[in-house]
């Protein structure tokens, strides 16, 4: 059978004539007999779903429970009225806001939690009170952190699946996945931290109202990338606070993002995307503003030789004076990567212009030993950078590979081709000049 649908009433006039009476009870000490006095009215406002009125008399039983101090019997009372049969999730609403609004008024840690407790559980699995829910967790969080309980702040943080809220704005989900991301990566949680940052469209980035948002979400996707050495998408984190526009504006700004860009980019393993950035960082005309940042991309876009002693010493102190290559342990093992990059670098170079060269040659231009230049050789072999085949005994390196029988064949039908095609062209152009000559002729 369906229950009887609900008769709306308008009981504003027995809620200002009620609600006066009750609150001067509760400021005589009688809070008890003045949430009874209201008890009536509010099932029946709750009845004819008058949520006007039923939101008033559920926000003065918050009301009169704080203004007497009671704030235990404030949070049995949340848990009763939210319980009732029928209840307007409007009025509801309010009701927890109101609670929430109190938190910073209470008088110590332990009952503000006790609180936060408490609504969290009146608002648990209540859909129409999800942001509530969301919110409470958050301040709960930032409690445990300033009490120094990182995972615990985490762990609580996690249990929001703010990007299924649909009652919650944009910015605000944002906002909250950016939390998470926050604390995942003070409890070192790093794959964690690569889930969650997915969470986020950068599409919502675009709008210059959220470039504030923007900058926090890259400044921490820079230190996942920085801890698991992904150095190219480092760069291109960076790349993205450079564009932004209030950086760009910020002289001071932009030069530090530039400057990092640069610094990754160099770092970052060659390949078909590396090389086509550093081209284009290259080509940006604040880089020339830089002073020897510029010259030391130009090291590494120009097929020529760069010898390591000589990058030590003209750009060393630049390099160490900076975060990414000072004396700590990251920036040791990154100024190891780079050295490691200009040998690759130098081997490019060679595998360009010779076709063969002896392994006593490769180690006097690498400035290597023998069996370090061998093992960066290999490196590149394996990752196909370039293509070379030792031959140890005899001492020799050889960068040209064996050509197929098809290929052969290819390349000779190329040059036929080519040669047909020349022969014909200058029959045409001698024929040309036959005409010519013989119509100057019979002009004469």
């Amino acid at each position: 059978m369906e229950p009887a649908p609900k008769v709306e009433k308008d009981f504003s006039a027995q809620v200002d004539s009620q609600l006066p009476v009750a609150e001067s009870l509760a400021s005589a000490g009688k809070l008890v007999e003045a949430l009874e006095s209201l008890a009536t009215l509010e099932k029946q406002t709750r009845n004819s779903a008058d949520t006007a009125s039923n939101t008033r008399i559920l926000i003065a039983n918050v009301t009169m429970c704080f203004n007497a101090k009671e704030w235990k019997f404030l949070g049995e009372r949340v848990v009763l009225l939210s319980k009732k049969h029928g209840l307007l999730k409007g009025a509801v609403s309010k009701m927890i806001q109101e609670a929430m609004s109190l938190l910073d008024k209470t008088p110590n840690v332990a009952t503000k939690l006790e609180l936060i407790e408490t609504l969290r559980t009146v608002t648990d699995g209540k859909i129409f009170v999800e942001v509530e829910r969301a919110r409470l967790t958050m301040i709960l969080s930032k409690i445990r952190e300033t009490e120094g309980k990182i995972v615990e702040a985490a762990d609580i943080l996690q249990e929001l699946q703010v990007e299924t809220f649909g009652s919650m704005d944009k910015r605000e989900k944002t906002e909250f996945i950016l939390e998470q991301m926050r604390l995942t990566l003070a409890k070192k949680d790093y794959p964690r931290v690569l889930i969650i940052s997915r969470k986020i469209s950068l599409k919502f980035f675009e709008d210059v109202a959220q470039h504030d948002l923007k900058l926090r979400f890259y400044e921490l996707m820079i230190q996942y990338s920085i801890h698991e050495n992904l150095f190219l998408n480092t760069c291109k984190h960076y790349r993205h606070i450079y564009d932004t526009p209030a950086v760009k504006n910020d002289q001071k700004l932009w030069s530090a993002a530039l400057q990092n860009v640069v610094f990754f980019v160099i770092l970052s393993p060659f390949d078909n995307e590396q090389s086509d950035l550093i081209h284009r960082i290259y080509e940006d005309a604040n880089l020339s503003k830089l002073g020897l940042l510029k010259d030391l991309v130009k090291c590494f876009v120009t097929n020529e030789l760069v010898r390591w002693p000589k990058i030590e010493e003209i750009y060393g102190p630049t390099l160490k004076a900076t975060s990414v290559f000072d004396k700590s342990e990251g920036g040791q093992a990154r100024l190891k990567a780079l050295h490691e990059r200009v040998i690759e670098h130098n081997i490019r170079v060679i595998a360009k212009y010779y076709t063969r060269i002896s392994i006593k040659r490769l180690t006097q231009l690498l400035d290597l030993s023998v069996q370090d230049s061998e093992e960066f050789l290999s490196k590149l072999v394996v990752s196909k950078t370039i293509h070379a085949k030792m031959d140890r005994p005899a001492g020799i390196i050889n960068f040209v590979p064996r050509k197929t029988p098809n290929t052969v064949l290819n390349d000779w039908s190329s040059n036929i081709n080519q040669l047909l095609s020349l022969i014909s062209k200058t029959t045409h152009l001698i024929a040309k000049e036959e005409m010519v000559a013989s119509i100057t002729q019979s002009k004469n």
